[in-house]
Parts: structure tokens; sequence; C-alpha cells
């Protein structure tokens, strides 16, 4: 074997020690919003549908937009290791920290306001009302979420990621109990599960970050609480905005389709079929998502330490890999399609119309993959505005009126929906594969070197 292929091997093993941890990690915090929802369903249809109207809200006001904000750290914290500034990873995750937090402040005065804002939409009084308690029940939830995200990815990025995979499980296995506990054993009712919610954040959060204070291999990265962390706090917003915007202009399209559906004619069935659809999509994206993320850290590591050969080989490594990755999903999703209805519903209609939505359902999540790896690309060099503006215009300019066109005038109802959305990953997935291939690596290297020497001087100057 030559020595090419012997370090293409060395790039393959070295994204799936990171992409399998990841991808784990990302169902094991997926779930417990799932978890709480299966206890407060055992309550009665209001608390389910105020439980998954607040959870949705959340998710589009809150823990989306607080994930995109900590996303910066991927370029922050990968190109930081990859050039041997260990003690700036601290650093970046503390600023990172004081960005989130902030923000959760703001953040946590819409959440209090829940209820009203959903009357205002027109929503359910009654469903609105117990949505509106359960996300003031979310409320501590925020924080800990911000916090949490911010050293998942200090540690990512410097491929400890064992620690998150136990520290997330154990906060799960904890998770149930105390559903058990604040659902069924005390009054609280659909405000325990939003309850467990938070105290599982939490304790994932205090887990982590006491693995991070004690363990040995954050000696260098984590050397205590800085006020420089208060410095350059407008250079990292400029990166942290884009990040947050690059990731919530896609979930919030889906949400908005989800809306859109409930206009349609027969709407219980469409927007049921289309949340079977969503759900689906989204466990699919957790495996994309753990290629995502181990690109983007590799991509940074590798421009850090002025390798564009290397950067290049990992992003060559995790296109094959996502290709594989989708040829299997879609076969999979194509034979699953006529039985896959039965796990959500005993709904005949749901169930035929769910057939024939998972060959479309397939398409989207193999489109899905590539960008979603071509997103770690372009996080890894800090590309975030550029993402942005692609997703802008290719699900807002394009996805969204193709959708609704398709859905109406056409009269292909969630199925024209679902295809909208396909437009727009076509779109995007061309952008992002024009920009990659288009990608001079040594030029990315020498632009690095330039911040790197510039962060040295300021260091220097302040200390």
């Amino acid at each position: 074997m030559g020595i090419g292929n012997q370090e293409v091997m060395k790039e393959v093993k070295r994204q799936l020690w990171l992409a399998v941890p990841l991808f784990s990690v990302g169902i094991l915090q997926f779930i417990l919003q799932t978890i709480s929802l299966m206890f407060v369903g055992h309550l009665g249809t209001l608390p389910l549908s105020g439980a998954s109207m607040a959870t949705s809200f959340a998710s589009v006001t809150g823990f989306n937009l607080l994930l995109g904000l900590a996303t910066a750290l991927d370029t922050f914290c990968g190109q930081s290791n990859g050039a041997g500034q260990y003690h700036m990873l601290g650093i970046h995750m503390q600023r990172s920290m004081v960005v989130v937090l902030t923000m959760s402040v703001f953040l946590a005065i819409i959440w209090a306001n829940t209820e009203p804002i959903l009357n205002a939409m027109h929503q359910d009084k009654a469903i609105s009302k117990e949505a509106g308690s359960y996300a003031r029940y979310m409320i501590p939830s925020l924080f800990a979420y911000g916090l949490l995200q911010c050293i998942l990815k200090f540690l990512q990025t410097q491929n400890v990621v064992f620690p998150m995979v136990l520290t997330s499980g154990i906060a799960a296995m904890f998770h149930v109990l105390l559903c058990w506990l604040l659902v069924f054993k005390s009054r609280l009712g659909s405000r325990g599960a939003a309850l467990a919610n938070s105290i599982s954040y939490w304790l994932n959060a205090i887990f982590i970050s006491l693995y991070v204070r004690f363990s040995s291999s954050c000696k260098q990265s984590w050397t205590g609480f800085s006020n420089m962390a208060l410095h350059n706090l407008l250079e990292f917003l400029k990166l942290a905005v884009p990040s947050a915007l690059m990731l919530c202009l896609k979930v919030w399209t889906f949400e908005l389709m989800l809306l859109v559906a409930g206009l349609l004619p027969n709407p219980a069935i469409e927007t049921s079929v289309l949340s079977i659809c969503l759900n689906t999509f989204g466990l699919a994206w957790m495996i994309p998502f753990g290629f995502s993320a181990a690109v983007s850290v590799r991509v940074s590591n590798e421009l850090g330490g002025g390798n564009a050969e290397a950067a290049s080989v990992a992003v060559a490594v995790v296109l094959v890999m996502v290709l594989i990755e989708g040829v299997i999903l879609v076969s999979a999703m194509i034979l699953l399609r006529n039985a896959w209805g039965h796990v959500y519903s005993n709904d005949k209609d749901v169930i035929r119309y769910v057939s024939v939505m998972m060959p479309i359902l397939a398409v989207s999540s193999f489109l899905d993959g590539f960008q979603s790896a071509l997103s770690g690309i372009l996080a890894g060099c800090g590309w975030q505005k550029i993402g942005a503006c692609v997703n802008l215009g290719s699900f807002y300019l394009i996805g969204v009126p193709c959708a609704i066109v398709l859905a109406f005038p056409l009269h292909m109802k969630a199925k024209g929906l679902w295809l909208g959305i396909i437009s727009a990953f076509i779109v995007q997935v061309l952008f992002y594969v024009l920009i990659t291939f288009r990608t001079n690596w040594e030029e990315q290297v020498s632009n690095f070197k330039i911040l790197h020497v510039c962060e040295l001087i300021f260091f220097f100057l302040l200390y």
C-alpha cells in the first residue's frame, strides 16, 4: 500500500473516531425531549399537545440559536488547537459562554411569554396555556444547554469525545428516573417533564465541567477563568452570528412548512404525515451530523497546523463517506417505506401517505448528508457568513416559494412542500460544492498564519 493510501486510511479512522461518538452524543441529547413527551403522553391529549408545541417553540426560539452561536468554536478552537495555541481554547470557550449566557437572558423572557405569543399566532388557547406553562419550567434548561454546547465544542475540537458520550448517557438514564418521579409521583404533571429537562441538562453540564476541570487531557487547554475572555467579543460575534443563522435558516424552514401544512385541505392528515417525515428526517440527520462535526474539527485542526494537503484529504474522505452512508440510508428508507408508517400511526390513510412520502424523504436525506458535510467544511474554514448567505438564498428564495407553488396551485399538498425542500437542498449543495472545489488550501493556511500572529501579539500585549 502506498503512502497516499496510508494517509487516506488514517484520515478515515480519524473521522470515524470522531463521527461515531458525536453521532451518539447527538442521539442521546435528541432523545431527552422525546422521553419527556412520552411520559407526558400518558397524561392525556391536551398535555401532550401543549408539551409538543412548547418543545417545538423552544427548539426554534432557543436551543437551535444557542447551538448555532456555540458552533463558532468549531473554527476558533479547532484552528487554535491545530496551531498549538492550547491556552486559547479555554479563552475561546469562555468567550462563547459569555455570549450564550447573555443571549439566554433574552430568550428566557421570550419563553416566559410563550402563551401570549402563541395566542397572537392564533393557536388554540387551551394548548397555548399548556405550552406556556411547560415552557416556563424549561427556562433553566436554556442556560445549561448553552453552557453544555460550549464545553462539548471545546472538547470535540481537541478530539476528546468519549467523555461526552459517557456524561450524555448518564444524563439520559437519570432523565428517565426524573421524568417518572416528577410526572407521575409528584403533582407537577407535564410541568414535571419540563423540569426534568432542565435538571438533566444541568446534570450533563456539571458532569462534563468536572471532567474538564480535573482531567489531565485538558490541562493545557483549560488554565482557569480569565478576563481575556471579555476582550474581542465583537470578533467572536462576527463569526457566531453567521454560525447561528447558517443553522437556524435551515431549521426554521421545516417549522414553516409544518405551519403551512395546517392550511392545506384535510390539515389533520397533512400535518400528521409532515410531522412523521420531520421526525424521521431528524433521526436520519444525526449520522451526517456526526460527519459534519468530525470534518469541521479535522479541517480546522489541519489549517491551524499549516497542513493544506491534509485538509484537502479530510474533505475528500468525508465526501466519500457521506456518499456511502447516503446510499445505505436511501436503500433502507425505500425498503421500509410500507412499514414505517405503522411505527407512528394506526390510521390506514396516514400509513399509505407515509409510504408515498418515503422515497422523497430518502432523496432529501441523501442531499442533506452532503450539505451537512459541506457545512462542516465551511465551518472549519471559518466561512459561516458564506454559508448563511447560501442558506438564505436556497431556502427562502428557492425552497419556500417552490414548496408553496407545488403544494397549493399544483395541488401536490405535503408532497409538494417536501419537494420544495429538495429544490432548496439541490441549490444549496451545488453552491457548497462550487465553493469547496474552488478552495485554494495553501491560501487558507497562509490566511490563518496571519491571524495566528495577530492573536499572539494581542495576547502578549494584554499580559
